[in-house]
């Protein structure tokens, strides 16, 4: 299983939001590309970004900061956050971004989604952010109609490949993550799926690897230090349990 650090960006800054709550920010980092070389120095080969602010209004807030981050550390870097046309996209991956990820146009265009999936393939991947069960979009300001397991299984038959899976209420919480969810999900073929919202124990790491999820983000619980980096990588990289 892969560990993805992640670097939440706003104005700039590397920050973590308490269940996507803007008002309740703590910044952690003035220098997130510093911040993610010591990711990669941990042992860390992947990493997990988001423009917090194009999450929010659509803009590529930080479009210059990711390019910079992605430059300097060497790693293979996902991001999202905004991205909602063909240009957005094609601008990432030129700047040397290796997969893109599309939340709201996903939920709101789907036939745009299945377009960018035709022509880009494995470089596109679907953040699909869910609250009591429902997607949530810009930003997770805004709850759908759409239930998070039966679109995960609509991306499936989309050919989508990489999924993005996160529990709004266990986000920044360090109090665990929703193991059940990622027992359903990992029943759906096809899929590769990125388990992401308050990981906050080894135990959590060695379960997820044993249900054959692909990758783990982890937030809050590295910066706190409640977990440690090389050292849940390790956990990921082991066979059964």
């Amino acid at each position: 299983m892969i560990i993805f650090p992640a670097i939440d960006l706003k104005d700039g800054k590397a920050v973590r939001l308490f269940q996507g709550d803007y008002d309740k920010m703590t910044v952690y980092s003035e220098n997130p590309v510093e911040t993610a070389k010591g990711f990669k120095e941990s042992g860390a080969s992947h990493l997990h970004i988001v423009d917090l602010d194009g999450a929010k209004d659509g803009q590529l807030a930080n479009f210059e900061t990711i390019k910079k981050i992605t430059g300097a550390a060497g790693m293979f870097v996902q991001t999202g956050g905004g991205i909602r046309d063909e240009e957005r996209i094609l601008k990432y991956l030129n700047s040397g971004v290796s997969r893109v990820i599309l939340g709201t146009a996903a939920v709101r265009d789907f036939d745009f989604l299945r377009r960018m999936v035709d022509k880009y393939k494995e470089k596109i991947a679907v953040s699909v952010d869910v609250r009591d069960g429902y997607i949530a979009t810009s930003g997770w300001t805004e709850t759908t109609g759409v239930k998070g397991m039966n679109f995960c299984e609509k991306l499936a038959k989309a050919g989508v490949k990489t999924v993005i899976y996160t529990d709004i209420s266990k986000d920044g919480g360090l109090s665990g993550t929703n193991l059940d969810a990622y027992e359903g999900l990992s029943k759906i073929k096809g899929l590769d799926i990125i388990a992401s919202g308050g990981i906050s124990y080894e135990s959590e790491i060695t379960e997820l690897r044993n249900k054959n999820i692909y990758g783990a983000i982890l937030g809050k619980a590295l910066y706190s230090g409640s977990l440690d980096l090389k050292r849940v990588i390790e956990l990921g990289e082991r066979d059964g349990s």
